[in-house]
């Protein structure tokens, strides 16, 4: 067992833990590019880890009370059958490079549109404030739309699970909580992921050796990320989100490492400034002239 490849899906587990995803955004990325690992192989071993790593992340938050089971039951729904005959789908259609190369631009796409809604809420926070968390109505049809979807994608790519239900989450119920949306979403991938792997285990190329030391460091990496994402304040979570989400689609975009890092790094230089920056509050005149009295 490759203590370096262990080593690695600790890194990735606590990314997974801390935001809801990265496990195949970032794993089969690492599996393919630094390990040399056939890209089925990598897709089926990484979707077998996240089987046993993401219970324990999801465990974390339904103790902590940060899990919406309404949208779980009915994106589970969709996601589940779907998976499973996307790992079929993909024994049927080979290791096809421009289906692949489609749904890497698609779900990159995807996580820019992602971030640039999540700076937008970033900015509206700040200025209006967090306020009290608002009750989600939950939307079954397009709720189960988005499961079948992501599904498929999973299945064909072990990339989706975290990122792209995330992205159609934000979308469909913007005023969910950053710390909800990530429990949430950790929740709903365990049978979601569990399905795929078992049809990559069938039909695909499951090395367990590989599978085995990406779980070995993941468990406790998404032990440590779950219990900070279920305690943080939501805009460290959000920040968090943000900057997983512009590392993921610069490489679903093949942009070269040593530029992920630089804009990545500048990310988080930025994330830390707008932390740090004290919000500017407005005090109600009612208020004032009720200090000046006194």
């Amino acid at each position: 067992m490759d203590p370096i490849m262990a080593l690695a899906g600790l890194g990735v587990g606590i990314v997974v833990g801390l935001t809801g995803m990265g496990g195949g955004a970032l794993m089969t990325p690492v599996l393919v590019l630094l390990f040399g690992v056939h890209p089925v192989a990598a897709i089926s071993s990484d979707l077998a880890a996240s089987a046993i790593m993401k219970p324990f992340g999801g465990w974390v938050h339904a103790r902590r009370g940060t899990v919406n089971w309404r949208l779980v039951g009915w994106l589970c729904a969709g996601s589940v059958p779907s998976a499973f005959a996307g790992a079929l789908l993909l024994k049927s259609v080979g290791d096809d490079e421009t289906v692949q190369n489609a749904v890497k631009i698609a779900l990159g796409v995807a996580l820019l549109l992602a971030v640039a809604g999540m700076l937008l809420k970033a900015w509206t926070t700040r200025r209006n404030g967090d306020g009290p968390p608002a009750a989600i109505t939950v939307r079954p049809v397009p709720t189960l739309i988005v499961g079948v979807l992501g599904g498929l994608v999973v299945g064909l790519t072990s990339v989706g699970s975290g990122s792209l239900i995330i992205v159609a989450l934000l979308a469909l119920y913007p005023k969910l909580r950053a710390n909800d949306l990530v429990g949430t979403d950790l929740v709903q991938a365990v049978p979601l992921v569990a399905s795929a792997a078992l049809g990559h285990a069938l039909f695909g190329d499951l090395q367990l050796d590989i599978a085995g030391a990406v779980i070995l460091g993941s468990i406790p990496g998404v032990l440590i990320g779950s219990r900070i994402s279920s305690r943080a304040p939501g805009g460290l979570v959000r920040s968090a989100l943000i900057i997983v989400l512009l590392a993921s689609a610069l490489k679903l975009f093949d942009v070269p490492t040593t530029a992920v890092g630089v804009i990545t790094g500048l990310a988080v230089l930025v994330a830390i400034g707008i932390g740090i920056r004290p919000k500017r509050t407005t005090v109600p005149n009612d208020s004032i002239l009720e200090d000046a009295r006194r």
